[in-house]
């Protein structure tokens, strides 16, 4: 089994930045991607950002530009760096791993952003 815990969470003003960053351990022999997803409160799961290599990058539409996602192997860690938050970017981010087609998933930690 692979255990995700996620970090950094809490509230900003908007435009503000704030940095969340996930730690893996456990069973972990070939991780295939990491990266993080978000859900606001009524809505579904959404992609954020997720990475298998540095030139492997995929960002949802609405953070382009203004999100960063990084990857540590040796550490088993990815972080996101997230610019000029906006009250829409309100939500628990999870973080998630996939390896050999399995999906895990963080408990999720909770970016709240205030007009």
């Amino acid at each position: 089994q692979v255990q995700l815990v996620e970090s950094g969470g809490g509230s900003v003003e908007a435009g503000g930045s704030m940095r969340i960053s996930c730690q893996a351990s456990g069973d972990i022999y070939s991780i295939h991607q990491m990266g993080w997803y978000r859900q606001a409160p009524q809505k579904q799961r959404e992609l954020v950002a997720v990475i298998s290599t540095a030139e492997n990058i995929n960002y949802g539409g609405s953070v382009q530009g203004r999100f960063t996602i990084s990857r540590a192997d040796a550490k088993y860690t990815v972080n996101l760096q997230m610019n000029n938050l906006q009250p829409d970017d309100t939500a628990v981010y999870y973080c998630t791993l996939i390896q050999r087609r399995n999906n895990f998933w963080g408990p999720g930690t909770q970016v709240t952003v205030s007009s």
